[in-house]
C-alpha cells in the first residue's frame, strides 16, 4: 500500500452516461481524469436510454481505468484505494462501475471507499488545489448542487456531515433545460443549447414566472420548475395558434434567466438563514457561464466567498468521487464487497 501521507486513490464514475475513471492525490491534486461521454449515441434519442448506457459502459470501463493509470503514471501497487459512485443513478449503469472497482479492490487487497453522487459533486470544490487569496477552499459553506437529476442546497458542515436545505419538489433544473430545448428542437443535451440560444436572446422579453414554494416557511428554500416549464410551453402554443412568430432566442433567454434567478435567490438566502459566508457550485448546470457570471455579481454584492469549480469537474467525472472518497478514507469508512448500488437517494445525507 502507498505512503498515507501521499494517498492516491483511483476512483470509478458511471452513474450515467459517462464512463470516468481518475486517479486523485489527497483528496485535491487531480494527475489523470478521463472520461469517455455518450451523448453522441444518446442524442439520437433526445436522452439518455438506459439499457444502452449500462452496454456502453461495459465496452468502455476497462480501457478508461488503464488510461487514467497511465495518465497518472500510477502504478496500482502504488494506489492506497479504490473508490466508485454507488448512488444515486441509473441503477444498471452503477452496478457496472461498482462490480469493476469491487474487483479491483480485492484482486488489489485495497480498501473500496463507496460514495454518494451529490456528495461527489460537491468535493469537485475542493480539487486543483483551488484557493482564492492564497486559502483552500474548505467546509462549512453552503452548496448549490444543480444538474440534470438533482437540485439541491446542502449546507456542508465539514467534510462528512452535511444537511439538506432544500430541494427540487419536481424537475430538476437541468431535467427543465433539456424539455424546454426539446420542444424548441434543440439537440440534447439541452442546456447548452440553451444557452447559445440565450447568449443572443433577451432575458428581459417575456416574463416567465419564478416559483416561490413558500413563505415564512422552512420550504422556502425548495426548488420548483415545472410551472416555469408550463408556462414556456403554453407561451409557445398559444403563438402558435394565434399565427404569431415567436423568437426562439428570446425564449430560451427569459426561461434561462428565470431559472438563474431562482436557483440564485434561494442559495444567498439559503447562505444568509445559516449564517454562512462562504457559497460553492456543483453539478453538470454548474458549468452554465450564465449561472457562474449571476451568482459571482451576486456575491460580491453581498460580500459572499463564492468557489466555482473548472467545469470539467462539474459535469460527472471521477476525479470529484476521488475527492469524496479520500475524507471517507481518512475516517476509515470503507464499503464491505457486498455493498449494493441504488438507484435513488436513498441517503439525504443529512447532518451526523
Amino acid at each position: 500500500m502507498a505512503n498515507e501521507q501521499n494517498m492516491s486513490i483511483l476512483a470509478i464514475e458511471t452513474s450515467c452516461d459517462e464512463t470516468s475513471a481518475a486517479v486523485v492525490v489527497n483528496g485535491r491534486r487531480c494527475v489523470s481524469n478521463i472520461i469517455s461521454s455518450q451523448i453522441d449515441t444518446h442524442r439520437v434519442f433526445g436522452g439518455v436510454v438506459p439499457e444502452i448506457a449500462s452496454r456502453k459502459h461495459i465496452e468502455t470501463i476497462s480501457l478508461v481505468v488503464d488510461q487514467a493509470m497511465a495518465a497518472a503514471t500510477t502504478e496500482f501497487l502504488q494506489l492506497s484505494g479504490v473508490a466508485v459512485t454507488n448512488g444515486p443513478g441509473l441503477i444498471g449503469a452503477l452496478v457496472v462501475g461498482l462490480y469493476y472497482a469491487k474487483s479491483l479492490a480485492y484482486g488489489l487487497r485495497l480498501p473500496l471507499i463507496t460514495v454518494n453522487h451529490l456528495h461527489a459533486h460537491i468535493c469537485a470544490n475542493y480539487l486543483e488545489d483551488i484557493t482564492i487569496e492564497g486559502v483552500a477552499f474548505e467546509p462549512p459553506f453552503m452548496c448549490l448542487v444543480v444538474s440534470g437529476g438533482h437540485t439541491s442546497l446542502v449546507y456542508v458542515e465539514d467534510y462528512l456531515h452535511y444537511e439538506f436545505i432544500g430541494q427540487t419538489r419536481d424537475d430538476a433544473a437541468g431535467e427543465a433545460f433539456d424539455k424546454v430545448a426539446r420542444t424548441l428542437g434543440l439537440p440534447y443535451p439541452g442546456g447548452p443549447e440553451i444557452e447559445k440560444l440565450a447568449a443572443i436572446g433577451n432575458p428581459h422579453a417575456i416574463q416567465f414566472p419564478r416559483a416561490n414554494t413558500g413563505k415564512g416557511t422552512t420550504q422556502d428554500f425548495d426548488f420548483s420548475f415545472s410551472g416555469l416549464k408550463s408556462a414556456v410551453l403554453n407561451y409557445l402554443n398559444k403563438a402558435s395558434m394565434q399565427g404569431v412568430a415567436v423568437s426562439r432566442e428570446d425564449v430560451a433567454a427569459s426561461f434561462q434567466a428565470a431559472v438563474i434567478d431562482v436557483l440564485v435567490d434561494k442559495c444567498l438566502a439559503a447562505a444568509a438563514h445559516k449564517g454562512c459566508g462562504k457559497v460553492a457550485l456543483a453539478g453538470g448546470v454548474a458549468a452554465s457561464t450564465a449561472l457562474r457570471q449571476k451568482l459571482s455579481v451576486r456575491c460580491a454584492e453581498q460580500g459572499v466567498r463564492l468557489n466555482l469549480p473548472p467545469k470539467v469537474f462539474c459535469t460527472d467525472n471521477a476525479a470529484m468521487v476521488a475527492s469524496a472518497a479520500y475524507y471517507r478514507y481518512l475516517a476509515q469508512e470503507f464499503a464491505p464487497l457486498d455493498v449494493n448500488a441504488y438507484s435513488r437517494n436513498q441517503t439525504l445525507m443529512t447532518k451526523g
